[in-house]
């Protein structure tokens, strides 16, 4: 069994900018690609940014794209999400998850089904 817990959520203003780490850990974690998603209140659970465990490409939705980065440490099996420039649509309960199947495209991984593994969420707040 894997385990993923969030940390990092918070409040700021518009334009701030806030890092999450997602921690993974369990028996022998071997994770093709992981992921973040958000979910706003009302609405459903997104995809926002993806990353290759093994090559590191990755992959955006385009409404965070130039603003949020994605990076993992292979060393502590710890996946990050920098957040730059945040506005108030960002706004939600964010989720790390991990994928076990490897894909060729990381279109694939913009799916939340193709996810084994999932975390608890932070919330992150931003006021205008």
């Amino acid at each position: 069994q894997v385990q993923l817990v969030e940390s990092g959520g918070g409040s700021v203003q518009a334009g701030g900018s806030l890092r999450l780490s997602c921690a993974a850990s369990g028996r022998t974690f071997r994770s093709a690609a992981m992921g973040w998603f958000r979910q706003a209140p009302g609405k459903a659970r997104e995809f926002v940014a993806a990353l290759r465990w093994s090559s590191t490409i990755k992959y955006y939705a385009n409404s965070v794209k130039g603003r949020f980065t994605i990076s993992r440490d292979s060393a502590d099996n710890t996946v990050f999400l920098q957040m730059n420039s945040l506005k108030p649509e960002d706004m939600a309960i964010y989720y790390c998850a991990a994928a076990i199947q490897y894909s060729n495209s990381m279109a694939y991984y913009t799916f939340q089904e193709k996810y084994d593994y999932w975390g608890q969420g932070t919330q992150v707040t931003v006021s205008s």
